[in-house]
């Protein structure tokens, strides 16, 4: 759960839901091929398990009452490195803040290697 406390209360929103928020959006995005594992947790799980984990290639924290958001990407060979990374950044930001109210302090973007069609 990611808690955020103003004068009316407490307002908590589930990982879950952050994180498939997050992950469509981005993979909605031109150029994102797949999402690649953030953390060596995840490289684990997804051996262990066999399947995509449902935070792949993200990582959410909160600082300062402000969330913080790591993409970990793999993008199409050929296409526009800068614009896919702006195009991400922009449209995770207004999509996360649009739908639960909570202010985002930094998209980082990690390109973590590129696929061929």
């Amino acid at each position: 759960m990611i808690k955020f406390e103003n004068h009316l209360g407490v307002i908590d929103i589930s990982h879950d839901y952050l994180v498939n928020l997050v992950g469509n959006t981005a993979a909605s995005c031109f150029g994102v091929a797949a999402m690649s594992n953030a953390t060596p947790r995840q490289s684990l799980m997804e051996r262990l398990f066999g399947s995509d984990p449902l935070d792949k290639g993200i990582r959410i924290r909160v600082k300062n009452q402000k969330l913080v958001i790591d993409l970990h990407i793999i993008v199409t060979y050929g296409t526009n490195i800068s614009a896919i990374v702006k195009s991400i950044m922009h449209k995770v930001r207004f999509t996360v803040e649009d739908c639960t109210g909570f202010v985002v302090s930094r998209v980082n973007v990690f390109i973590d290697g590129m696929k061929t069609l």
